[in-house]
């Protein structure tokens, strides 16, 4: 009997991969973590910093110090676009599909109007749809352009379900690798309409922090495409037993038709709560949680924000790591970087961290991993279960205190 928790702090990369400079100039430098901390020297984040932070950062900006006990390791990002998730759950990414927003408006558009929906185009030339007086639908300007659409709500106006009506008619239609579907209660649906932008005159939508949408009641649903459930980690822990929790943004992203998911979650407090709910209430499984106000936080390139919801992070924490009992396994680790310091406000293509905890083990490093999938085998070959599609498993680098070769 033994539970294994993966928690994904979103968007909390450790320092630009070394493509960086051929495939995201603009990400150049990019360093999530480093910069936070640079920015708040005196942040203290004590239980990351026991579980080797700062060891997978490879400097020291702040108060924060290296870990002589910690296992930890870096993971490399194997995705070119946004399906870090998929790729941590044992998918091999593919080459994302790249097609603006205006090459299947027509397409969407004549859809939507089939369902029944009231739809306008606004913006002109390059134009987005306008749907009901309070949903708009475009590209996504956060993401790598054109691998992502967004559908912008005013939840004042129009209600979440009914929202995720119009985004499932927008992901029949379309082949991206994600229709995003969010929205939050505005004054006013004006703030989405004014939010609107237009990028390399090829790509057009809603600036998601400009339009308030995450300032108050906000909800969000990934709808992802094309993915093959059955050689992810769900559906090999299921084959051999073993039930599958996925709690927060990963729920709404990667299929868990046998386990629990709790989707439509954003509050850290909240998945925080119902992680150690269902850790506890458990002596056999596996958990994926993603917090996910990092990332809004990193969009909205506001480095304070980031900070506190990385100390709520580390308070719940402690509160799971008293909870663990021997034989149970913790991996912190993130899906990719979105640095607040960059002058951008996009996702950035960064290393993430890897720390695993367990009780008893000898302080290990388990090195540069060749992608996120690592975890998922890991996770894996714990259970003894099948091996995903994907990655290879670091469960023989760990050993307990008094292991013998």
């Amino acid at each position: 009997m033994a539970r294994f928790v993966v928690l994904v702090i979103d968007s909390f990369g450790v320092g630009a991969m070394k493509d960086v400079t051929r495939v995201r100039p603009q990400d150049a430098g990019a360093n999530t973590c480093g910069h936070i901390l640079g920015e708040l020297p005196q942040l203290r984040l004590p239980t990351l910093e026991k579980l080797g932070l700062i060891n997978a950062l490879g400097f020291a900006p702040g108060v924060m110090k290296p870990s002589e006990s910690a296992v930890w390791g870096v993971a490399e990002l194997q995705h070119e676009g946004g399906e870090g998730h998929q790729e941590i759950l044992g998918t091999r990414p593919q080459a994302p599909l790249r097609m603006p927003f205006s090459d299947v408006i027509d397409r969407v558009e004549q859809a939507l109007k089939v369902a029944g929906w009231q739809v306008e185009r606004r913006g002109g030339d390059l134009a987005f749809l306008w749907i009901n007086d309070a949903v708009a639908v475009g590209d996504n300007l956060e993401a790598d352009l054109g691998q992502v659409y967004n559908v912008t709500a005013n939840l004042s106006a129009i209600a979440f379900d009914e929202v995720l009506k119009i985004g499932r008619v927008v992901r029949e239609q379309v082949q991206v690798g994600r229709v995003i579907t969010f929205g939050g209660q505005l004054a006013n649906s004006q703030r989405i309409l004014d939010a609107a932008e237009t990028m390399e005159g090829r790509f057009v939508g809603i600036n998601a922090p400009r339009s308030g949408a995450y300032e108050s009641g906000f909800q969000v649903r990934h709808m992802g495409y094309g993915v093959d459930e059955q050689v992810q980690v769900p559906q090999k822990l299921h084959d051999a037993g073993i039930p599958t929790v996925l709690v927060g943004k990963v729920a709404d992203i990667v299929g868990n038709p046998h386990g629990r998911s709790w989707q439509n979650l954003v509050d850290s407090q909240q998945i925080m709560d119902i992680t150690l709910n269902e850790f506890n209430a458990e002596s056999t499984v596996f958990i994926c949680t993603n917090i996910q106000e990092t990332d809004l936080a990193g969009h909205a390139e506001d480095v304070a924000r980031y900070a506190e919801r990385l100390q709520l992070v580390d308070l719940n924490l402690s509160r799971l790591l008293t909870a663990m009992e021997p034989n149970d396994c913790l991996v912190v680790m993130a899906d990719h970087g979105n640095d607040p310091t960059i002058g951008h406000s996009h996702h950035t293509r960064e290393v993430v961290p890897v720390l695993v905890y367990q009780q008893g083990l000898e302080p290990a490093q388990l090195g540069i991993r060749a992608t996120l999938s690592d975890v998922g085998a890991t996770v894996c070959e714990f259970f003894g279960a099948a091996a995903p599609q994907n990655g290879c498993s670091f469960l023989s680098a760990l050993r307990l205190t008094g292991d013998t070769l």
